[in-house]
C-alpha cells in the first residue's frame, strides 16, 4: 500500500473511532420534544429574574424565555421582575414582582373529558387569562384563605406576603380577587369558596372585586370591594403585560400542540444502523490486492 493511500485510510478510520472529533449535530426537534416529556407550558416573557423549584427538589433554578414548565413547579419572581407563562390550553399567567405560585395540577387534551387545572397563588400579584381548560373542564385557583372557581375569564389576585391572613377593618394588605374583561371584551365569572367548600359569592361584572375578611364568629367573608383609582391604574398595567404575554404564549402553545399531534400520528421508526466501517480509498476495492 502506498504511503498516501495508507494515510487516507487511517484518517477515515480515525473519524469513526473518535466520534468526539466530528462536528456536533444540531438537536432534532423530535428529540427536543422528548427531552421535555411532561411539559405543560413554557415561559413567554421575563423581565428581571425569576426562578423555578421543580418537583422533589429544593434548589431554585433560574428561568429563561422558552423554558418548559411542568406539573408541581413553584414559580417565583424577584423584586422588580415580571414573568409570563402560558400552558398547553393557552391559559396565561403573568406574575408581578415578589410573587409565588405553584402548578398543583394540569391535565389538558383536545376534546378530553377530564381537563382540569389547579394553581396556587401563595403570595404576590398574579393575573391570568383562562382558556380551554376553564371552558371544557374545571379550573381552580387556590389562595391561603379561599378557593376560586374560574369560568373562562380574566382576573387579578392579590395575596399579601404574610401568608394571606385576612385582617378586620379592610386593611390595605388583605387578600383580594378582581374580575376583568378579556381582551375581546368578554366577561366570565369567578366563584369564591371558603376552605370548607361553602360558596361565598360570585363575581360577574367587569372591574368588580371581593376582599377577604373575617366576619361574624371569625368566619371568612368575601366582601364587595371598590377598587381605588390608584389600584385600578396599576391593574391596567398588569393587564397590558398579561395580554402581551398571552399573545406570545398562545402562538407557542398552538405550535407545540401541532408538533405533538404530528408525533402521535407519524411516529419515527428507527432506521438501519449506519455502516461505520472505514471505506477504502477511491479507486481501490475492498478485496483488491496492493
Amino acid at each position: 500500500m502506498k504511503r498516501r493511500e495508507f494515510m487516507v485510510l487511517v484518517a477515515g478510520a480515525s473519524a469513526w473511532l473518535l466520534p468526539w472529533t466530528r462536528p456536533a449535530r444540531s438537536q432534532d426537534p423530535a428529540q427536543a420534544d422528548q427531552s421535555a416529556a411532561g411539559q405543560i407550558g413554557q415561559v413567554d416573557t421575563l423581565q428581571g429574574s425569576a426562578t423555578v423549584i421543580r418537583a422533589k427538589t429544593t434548589t431554585p433554578v433560574a428561568l429563561r424565555v422558552n423554558d418548559p414548565i411542568f406539573k408541581n413547579d413553584t414559580l417565583v419572581t424577584a423584586a422588580n421582575s415580571t414573568l409570563g407563562v402560558t400552558f398547553d390550553d393557552q391559559t396565561t399567567f403573568s406574575l408581578s414582582a415578589n410573587t409565588r405560585i405553584v402548578v398543583n395540577e394540569f391535565v389538558y387534551a383536545e376534546g378530553g373529558a377530564a381537563n382540569a387545572a389547579v394553581f396556587n397563588v401563595a403570595a404576590g400579584t398574579a393575573a391570568f387569562v383562562a382558556a380551554l381548560v376553564a371552558k371544557t373542564g374545571t379550573m381552580k385557583i387556590t389562595t391561603p384563605v379561599a378557593t376560586l372557581g374560574i369560568r373562562g375569564t380574566t382576573g387579578v389576585i392579590d395575596v399579601p406576603e404574610q401568608g394571606g391572613a385576612a385582617t378586620p377593618g379592610g386593611a390595605a394588605d388583605e387578600p383580594r380577587v378582581k374580575l376583568y374583561a378579556d381582551a375581546d371584551g368578554y366577561v366570565g365569572q369567578i366563584e369564591v369558596f371558603n376552605p370548607q367548600g361553602a360558596n361565598l359569592g360570585t363575581l360577574t361584572q367587569g372591574a368588580s372585586a371581593f376582599a377577604f375578611r373575617p366576619g361574624a364568629g371569625g368566619r371568612l367573608e368575601a366582601v364587595p370591594y371598590q377598587i381605588p383609582p390608584q389600584e385600578a391604574a396599576r391593574d391596567r398595567g398588569v393587564l397590558r403585560r398579561l395580554f402581551a404575554a398571552h399573545n406570545i404564549g398562545r402562538r407557542k402553545a398552538i405550535e407545540r400542540q401541532r408538533r405533538m399531534h404530528q408525533q402521535r400520528n407519524n411516529p419515527r421508526r428507527p432506521g438501519p444502523p449506519h455502516d461505520r466501517r472505514p471505506h477504502p480509498p477511491p479507486g481501490r476495492g475492498r478485496n483488491q490486492r496492493n
